[in-house]
């Protein structure tokens, strides 16, 4: 400690001799950075870190800078130079540093982050995910080897990415066009803003050469990510909020980027105009359409999103206008980055995060699709994915064949484009949801039940019948939500929801129904005709609760149903406690019952009650004998026994 604070007062002391000139470009670099300028914030940050001036706050944007442009063996160096500072800072750095620390293939320190990270941040889905899946490297590696990849062909030395099929053509984005007095650098990636290009490929999806998409669409901001109808008519592409020469702002002055749509007429890209969920004050980005072209998906930073960016979708509404976005929901966005969907007529949803477990920066997801959200979502492993960043993922399902985008090791640009081919499908998680169908009063097996499945919005998935045990299955899905109907004659329906581990393997569901007609005679209990096992009381207590008063209106309504009907109620305890309080205690609960009964109509002659304490025990878990909760609790009963009819 002694040595350590002699070194801090020298550092200080040589330190203050340029403060004022080192604090002059600090701020220069803090205005670079908060307007995204992060290619100009880097180089102002890093000379004066050179000179031995540490800051946490210069250490994070650093990392920030370099971890934005994904970069992020760099974003690494100045994350541990800011945790070697202190270890106390907020959970997103720990995430960043986890994720920064894969790239440069130290996965084990990588963990031990996002360990901690999950710690600081419980409620944080990325942290859950890890938490739940710490063997998702596993999960990859069986994910791997099922892809022959290499180069599109179409790269250049700068920013290619984002491909959609057109026709018998690929469109993509690219940073190529460097001629041209309009043509301007962007400060954030240090190039020239992206316009779309186009190649033709041929039956097995090689491209020629690329040429500049020649259209109104272009312009001298970023476009990118296209996605066209069918018909060839329409187009939903990606564009800086720029629309009629006129460049719109957010509320900090900041251009973002939105979704505009465009129609072809007389083979002419005409009509440009933003879409009418838009606004300048969030960016939306990526389109792509359902198979049906009735749906839109694209990713958002709106109110409303968990993370940094979420996927949404809109109806297409048979006008051409839109409903309000719907987010996809937990099953799919995180606290991070989800983005670059992509919708395939498999009910598969491809996507880009850096919040569910993968191995480094951005890796491509896929998930199913359905009304319950996305559910299933597995990393398409290490021939896809990288430690850097991959996305914008596309894939004709017909072939298996199609493109994604890296910034991989090996590449000719910051981000480039490959072509691959699926060898081997990926197989998704099932499992089986089973179980049997009983009398409540009797346990006895219900055979010919009819039963229905249903997803979480209640629309039919299939229906079966039980066997003549009983018993039934149904082949699910794993992590969604469904629901189960049974129904029989002379039996009321009953409907139970189930949620699916995320996880192969089997789901039980067994439902007891209950008989709408119930025939009883004298000597009979009267409580199983409606599975009243317990009229509940608070600890130690003989008043009747909410939960109570519930039961004994089905005890009510029967009564007052059979005017001649005349119950004895008998409470009983479990062993627990001495004899005479139990005794005493059931005394109490079977008198509150009549009391109640009488209070709400029912002639006193018409019943009688006593509490038996632990006198009439259904099993051997008498005192001193050591038996499970649930075999106690089968002794703490109530009973409601006809005495005459």
């Amino acid at each position: 400690m002694k040595n350590f604070t002699i070194l801090y007062i020298t550092i200080v002391s040589v330190f203050s001799l340029n403060s004022y000139s080192q604090q002059s470009k600090i701020a220069s670099g803090d205005k670079k950075y908060d307007n995204y300028a992060y290619i100009d914030a880097i180089k102002t940050y890093e000379r004066v870190a050179e000179k031995g001036y540490k800051s946490e706050d210069m250490f994070k944007k650093l990392g920030n800078s370099y971890y934005f442009n994904s970069e992020f063996d760099k974003a690494a160096k100045w994350y541990g130079e800011l945790f070697a500072m202190n270890t106390e800072v907020e959970p997103e750095y720990y995430y960043r540093y986890a994720q920064s620390l894969k790239s440069t293939g130290d996965v084990v320190k990588a963990n031990q982050m996002l360990d901690l990270f999950n710690q600081k941040s419980k409620k944080d889905t990325r942290g859950k995910l890890y938490e739940s899946d710490k063997n998702y490297l596993e999960q990859i590696k069986a994910n791997s080897g099922r892809y022959n990849i290499e180069d599109a062909g179409i790269n250049s030395k700068y920013s290619d990415y984002g491909t959609t099929f057109y026709q018998n053509k690929i469109v993509f984005a690219s940073a190529r066009d460097t001629g041209g007095l309009g043509q301007r650098k962007h400060k954030w990636t240090g190039e020239h803003f992206t316009n779309l290009y186009q190649s033709d490929v041929d039956q097995d999806f090689n491209p020629n050469a690329p040429k500049k998409f020649k259209s109104k669409i272009n312009s001298k901001f970023h476009e990118s990510t296209p996605v066209f109808t069918k018909d060839g008519k329409t187009v939903y592409f990606t564009r800086n909020n720029y629309i009629d020469g006129k460049k719109g702002k957010d509320e900090n002055k900041i251009t973002l980027i939105k979704i505009y749509k465009a129609t072809l007429e007389n083979d002419k890209w005409t009509n440009i105009m933003e879409v009418p969920f838009n606004s300048n004050n969030y960016s939306t980005a990526h389109p792509a359409l359902s198979p049906d072209e009735k749906t839109l998906y694209f990713a958002s930073d709106m109110p409303g999103t968990f993370g940094q960016s979420d996927i949404y979708k809109v109806t297409i509404n048979a006008n051409g206008g839109f409903s309000s976005p719907v987010n996809l929901g937990p099953g799919i966005n995180t606290e991070g980055k989800e983005t670059f969907p992509f919708i395939t007529d498999e009910n598969e949803i491809y996507f880009a995060s850096d919040g569910h477990p993968g191995l480094g920066g951005l890796d491509v997801f896929v998930g199913k699709l359905s009304d319950n959200g996305v559910s299933n979502v597995q990393n398409l492993g290490s021939d896809i994915n990288s430690p850097k960043d991959d996305f914008a993922y596309l894939i004709d399902t017909k072939s298996r064949r199609g493109f994604f985008t890296s910034n991989k090791d090996g590449g000719l640009g910051s981000d480039d484009i490959y072509k691959f081919l699926e060898t081997k499908p990926l197989v998704f998680c099932t499992q089986e949801l089973y179980g049997t169908i009983t009398d409540l009063a009797t346990g006895k097996v219900l055979p010919n039940t009819k039963l229905t499945l249903y997803d979480n919005n209640f629309k039919v998935i299939t229906t079966g019948y039980s066997d003549q045990n009983g018993n039934y299955t149904f082949p699910v899905t794993c992590g969604l939500t469904y629901n189960v109907r049974a129904e029989k004659e002379k039996y009321t329906t009953k409907e139970q929801s189930v949620t699916i581990l995320n996880e192969k393997g089997r789901t039980q569901l067994s439902i007891a129904l209950e008989k709408s007609d119930c025939v009883v005679t004298i000597g009979d209990d009267l409580g199983k005709c409606f599975g009243i096992k317990m009229i509940y009381f608070d600890l130690d207590k003989s008043n009747i609760r909410r939960e109570a008063a519930l039961d004994l209106e089905k005890i009510l309504d029967v009564l007052n149903q059979y005017p001649k009907m005349k119950l004895d109620i008998r409470s009983h305890t479990d062993s627990r406690a001495t004899h005479k309080y139990n005794e005493a205690l059931s005394d109490r609960r079977a008198k509150s019952t009549i009391k109640w009964l009488i209070q709400n109509g029912v002639a006193p002659n018409r019943l009688t009650g006593k509490g038996y304490g632990e006198t009439q025990l259904v099993n051997g878990c008498s005192d001193g004998v050591k038996c499970t909760e649930a075999e106690h609790q089968m002794n703490r009963r109530s009973e409601f026994i006809i005495s005459a009819l």
